[in-house]
């Protein structure tokens, strides 16, 4: 059972010496580790026109990538091939669990949860990520094999979606088993071999890029700047060149930028960024009203939803609770049920007694209700 697993780790050595930092393999890392979902299942899944779906396959020296839904006649090649599906936590709870193993780290770090099933021999090609992975191998064998340090220098084969390394240079190789993990950082290029037909979970973690970020953040200043507040220049010396720009016109330009950039701006920018979900979601109006009535009315639970993306920050003025991209304050006693619902992924009994019981409280239910983070029953 998912309540059973336990992450063999000591997870501040982890953090100090691993994290973002050099690769890891955690030898039974989920000890007695039972795949909570089979290939069988997995090839139902890429039947579904909601789920992304695609087949890599290795032919003729070539790398060939398919996007579904699939149907059986796709899984009838003579060629090594692999099987992915994007964020299967959105869909099976069971899934979904694997992630309060790494609840050391940041919630809103986590990206999802990807699996792969592979035939004997298939492999997606030796690549890199920009972004943290812990590889947990479900059923069967993987063969990975870990190569050189790779950045956006580095030469890629010529092909239009996938980003495979034209040079693998292997340094390491493991063979995992059935809850065995292995942890690879940004930019180390890694590759895996299915050693017969196995199924992997890729458990990743997002990690905005720097020119977002600037951009929400730039975003954000602007809103609040003065428009009508400009360039100005008193004691301005004579010029002496007619159409030059001097050292002295750009240096009182850089410190009147830099002070508009000095100003307080606000961080809700960061958490709105991060809490945006991969897939958005939709919502039936008389499913919303239904289950509105039902927080009302006082349900026996409420539970995050698998695909939620949620995270908060305290500030002066209260609590910024971001969901799915969206953000409202709240009062700092909101956290009592807040904590416990992040933590633990349901609030019932008397904590949901005592959420409902408080107009903040139960305000932020909704709140998160409506911005598809929870359900209710």
């Amino acid at each position: 059972m998912a309540k059973s697993w336990q992450l063999n780790l000591d997870r501040e050595h982890f953090l100090a010496r691993h994290w973002q930092q050099k690769p890891l393999l955690i030898s039974q890392g989920i000890p007695g580790f039972k795949a909570p979902f089979s290939r069988h299942q997995m090839a139902g899944l890429a039947f579904e026109e909601d789920v992304e779906s695609r087949i890599i396959e290795h032919r003729d020296e070539q790398w060939m990538l398919e996007h579904g839904p699939f149907s059986n006649s796709d899984y009838q090649r003579d060629s090594p091939w692999t099987l992915l599906l994007q964020a299967v936590d959105h869909y099976i709870p069971e899934v979904a669990e694997l992630r309060k193993l790494m609840d050391f780290i940041p919630q809103w770090r986590v990206d999802d949860i990807m699996l792969s099933y592979a035939v004997d021999g298939g492999s997606v090609g030796p690549h890199y990520d920009n972004y943290d992975v812990f590889l947990l191998q479900g059923e069967g064998q993987r063969l990975w094999q870990l190569g050189q340090f790779c950045d956006e220098t580095t030469p890629l084969l010529p092909h239009d979606d996938l980003r495979i390394l034209s040079q693998f240079e292997c340094e390491q190789e493991y063979l995992l088993n059935p809850g065995d993990i292995l942890y690879i950082p940004p930019g180390v290029a890694h590759w895996g071999i299915a050693q017969g037909e196995c199924t992997t979970y890729s458990i990743g973690f997002r990690a905005p890029r720097l020119n977002d970020m600037v951009s929400r953040w730039a975003d954000q200043l602007l809103e609040q700047l003065d428009s009508e507040q400009f360039y100005h220049d008193a004691r301005l010396e004579p010029a002496s060149r007619a159409g030059e720009i001097r050292p002295r016109d750009i240096e009182r330009v850089v410190a009147q930028v830099q002070a508009a950039l000095d100003q307080e701006s606000g961080n809700h920018w960061f958490g709105e960024l991060v809490t945006e979900p991969r897939y958005e979601p939709e919502q039936d109006d008389d499913d919303l009203a239904e289950a509105k009535a039902l927080l009302d009315d006082g349900p026996e639970f409420v539970a995050l939803s698998p695909a939620a993306k949620i995270a908060w920050q305290q500030e002066s003025d209260g609590v910024i609770v971001f969901a799915n991209g969206d953000s409202e304050t709240f009062p700092e006693r909101i956290l009592s049920a807040l904590i416990p619902l992040c933590e633990h992924w349901r609030l019932d009994g008397e904590q949901l007694s005592k959420a409902l019981a408080d107009e903040a409280s139960k305000g932020l239910l909704g709140y998160l209700l409506y911005s598809d983070c929870v359900y209710v029953e």
